[in-house]
């Protein structure tokens, strides 16, 4: 029996020291490796001044065409991400705040993320920022009452393990040579290009409703002396209840309401998001409206 009790212990033991190996191996690399994802690009580079950020959804991701800011002599990056909401985009700007960024104005895309709905977080990209948990306190204090929270921190190479399709040896391995991924390209902006079917977006049966993580970045912005400016972005003409965004001003009034100035449909890849096309003639249009001078 103690053969027995003596194996288990050695075993755990084994387990256990890998499992750390593992985890500080893992986490060495993501933190030297720039090239790859938004967040470690924000983590691993030396800290900038910057004109113009972007946050938000992939209402944002694939709406402001970066190079057209460059263009204008603006520095710009897109940092809106697929599928984000307001909880990552209020993340992304603590972090680049708690990495010394200057950043002068934010642009955040503020619609269909307000549904009450959408009041939590994105577990698609709340694992992008796991391999900094450890480094940063403000990722810790974002995700502190996360369901998994106590595993991911507690116990090393848990959140490897959880996430292995996007942290696993595939990525550290592409990390560790710096191998440089397109989610980097033009300043971070995706285009989409052609036409898909237009469905209608339906919008009836949504509400808005206020949002603590915009809130907190109205609340960023201002202490740090940051000109925010908030923009409800286009959807196709077909879109039903677009009343929506008349709600969403009675709820804050400040966001700016651009919801259909984009009209045409060779503008549109989806009901939802507009194609290269469209997103250049919006983003002129912002370009205009706020940055003229």
């Amino acid at each position: 029996m103690k053969k027995f009790i003596f194996f288990l212990v050695n075993i755990a033991t084994i387990t256990i020291l890998l499992a750390v190996t593992l985890d500080f191996l893992y986490t060495s690399i993501y933190l030297q490796s720039n090239n790859r994802r938004k967040i470690g690009y924000i983590y691993n580079s030396n800290p900038k001044t910057i004109d113009v950020i972007i946050l938000g959804s992939s209402r944002a991701n694939n709406h402001f065409v970066t190079p057209l800011f460059a263009e204008k002599g603006l520095t710009a990056f897109n940092f809106g991400m697929q599928g984000a909401r307001l909880f990552e985009s209020d993340l992304v700007l603590k972090i680049l705040l708690e990495k010394k960024y200057i950043i002068k104005n934010v642009i955040i895309e503020v619609d269909l993320n307000l549904r009450s709905d959408f009041n939590s977080y994105s577990e698609s990209n709340v694992l992008k920022f796991m391999p900094y948990l450890y480094s940063s306190e403000n990722i810790r204090n974002q995700f502190k009452n996360l369901s998994d929270y106590n595993f991911e921190y507690y116990i090393p190479f848990y959140r490897y393990m959880k996430y292995d399709t996007s942290l696993g040896f595939r990525e550290v391995f592409f990390s560790a040579i710096n191998k440089k991924s397109k989610e980097l390209d033009n300043g971070g902006y995706n285009a989409l290009y052609n036409s898909d079917e237009k469905r209608p977006l339906d919008l009836s049966v949504f509400s808005p409703a206020k949002n603590k993580y915009y809130e907190e970045i109205r609340h960023l912005c201002k202490q740090n002396n940051i000109n925010l400016i908030a923009i409800m972005t286009p959807v196709c003409k077909n879109t039903k209840g677009m009343n929506y965004f008349v709600k969403v001003n009675k709820v804050y009034p400040e966001i700016n309401n651009y919801a259909n100035v984009i009209q045409d449909d060779k503008c549109f890849y989806s009901c939802g998001h507009m194609n290269d096309i469209g997103a250049r003639i919006f983003t002129t249009r912002v370009l205009k409206d706020f940055f003229n001078k």
